[in-house]
């Protein structure tokens, strides 16, 4: 599931980055159960009224979407089970030239929105909101400088607010009793426990109901347990409190410990999955097992051994892998270069990015392929020191000497550099 979700976010972001000349550009979508025939007879209304558009040109290209859209749906006799999308229409590339685009697709999970549009780009929100992960778990990170809410879906997280607070310290200036100082010292804290619980129903609480599976309490003093136990405190958002736990910071460095320590409790979100994933292969690297794999050359000599047992991929990798022939000695060879590299006098018979090749061939090795992201310091750590691309190994292989696919040198120097550091991810 998560490799067709990796593949449905690519194709939104590419088809969300399509733009067309005028409004030349078809997104349908039917829901489960709705008819063809009724998309047919909708189509052919809108290419009769599509004729009387002035613009010679955007007419045209108008009637060819339409055409182009009645043509794909006569493959299909009734709506799939999940229901179909469909997007047609003419798009220009970077260069400024005019590309028909035609892809139609049965969604993963069922979509239950009726879209016809017309447009410039494609309307592909509806996709998206259709792979979002359904639990999000919320972080409150509060200390005496100030308050950060977060969530943590599948592999993201998304700050959604963050405020400093000033608090009177414990001992004051002279030229007021201690009793009032304490007071005016409670009161500030009152208050700004208060707000924090404000802010919590805001941002927490939709539709009459918490908006997240569960509720994390995170901070460096007592405020994350007076918050808990506050009265003001909404009762339907302590009901869902899951763990709190201490931290030795605040902000964005405290969400990422606060996500460390509660582990536990969030189970299978993907973000816990990857770091998790993640140590274990720095774990290897640093006891030097020899049950792992990094750069490109490595990791492909390994898969093709039917070593790899988990292939790590960072999902922006812009490597590619060109199959080009010699024109000299007519030998077949792969290359994997950087996006736009100079590719020299070979032949190229195919190009595709690696995480693309990936994949669509992972099964071939006998692997299981996770895709990681950079949020995470471990993440930015295997993206940074590892090029982005390794792999967990069944067994050990011995080292051997031969031709590098890449030039490596300059991301080696790199690894070598920041293994020094790595003793701060454990």
């Amino acid at each position: 599931m998560e490799i067709e979700n990796w593949k449905m976010r690519k194709l939104i972001r590419k088809l969300s980055e399509a733009r067309g000349n005028g409004t030349s550009i078809i997104s349908l979508i039917l829901p489960p159960g709705d008819q063809i025939c009724r998309v047919n007879r909708m189509l052919t209304e809108e290419y009769g009224t599509a004729t009387n558009i002035k613009s010679r040109v955007n007419r045209l290209s108008v009637l060819d979407a339409i055409t182009s859209a009645q043509q794909r749906l006569k493959l299909y006799n009734r709506t799939p089970p999940n229901g179909l999308v469909l997007y047609c229409g003419t798009v220009l590339n970077e260069q400024g030239k005019e590309r028909r685009i035609t892809i139609d697709f049965e969604p993963l999970k069922p979509i239950n929105t009726s879209l016809y549009m017309c447009d410039n780009k494609f309307h592909t929100a509806p996709l998206a909101t259709l792979i979002e992960e359904e639990d999000a778990f919320g972080f409150i990170i509060m200390n005496g400088d100030g308050c950060l809410y977060a969530t943590v879906s599948g592999n993201v997280k998304n700050v959604l607010y963050r405020f400093s607070v000033d608090l009177p310290k414990k001992h004051g200036r002279g030229g007021q009793s201690s009793v009032r100082f304490a007071r005016l010292r409670m009161e500030a804290r009152h208050n700004y426990v208060k707000k924090v619980a404000e802010l919590a129903t805001q941002y927490f609480i939709s539709d009459n109901m918490p908006n997240v599976r569960g509720i994390v309490l995170a901070g460096s003093a007592d405020f994350k347990t007076e918050l808990s136990k506050a009265d003001f405190f909404d009762p339907r958002l302590a009901s869902v409190i899951l763990q709190i736990v201490d931290i030795a910071y605040g902000g964005e460095r405290g969400l990422a410990q606060a996500i460390d320590l509660s582990m536990e409790c969030l189970g299978n979100v993907r973000l816990v999955q990857e770091k998790r994933l993640l140590r274990r292969f720095f774990e290897e690297i640093q006891r030097d097992t020899g049950r792992y794999c990094f750069m490109i050359s490595d990791t492909m000599r390994a898969l093709e051994m039917g070593a790899v047992e988990t292939l790590l991929v960072w999902e922006q990798l812009t490597m590619e892998r060109h199959e080009v022939t010699d024109p000299v000695s007519h030998e077949d060879k792969v290359l994997f270069l950087p996006k736009d590299a100079e590719i020299g006098d070979y032949i190229v018979k195919e190009s595709m990015q690696v995480t693309e090749w990936f994949a669509n061939h992972y099964k071939e090795f006998g692997t299981t392929l996770e895709f990681v992201n950079d949020s995470t310091e471990e993440g930015n750590q295997f993206v940074r020191g590892f090029s982005g691309v390794g792999g967990l190994l069944r067994w050990k292989i011995e080292e051997e000497e031969e031709e590098d696919i890449i030039d490596e040198q300059h991301l080696l120097t790199h690894a070598a550099n920041d293994t020094d550091n790595m003793e701060d991810i454990f």
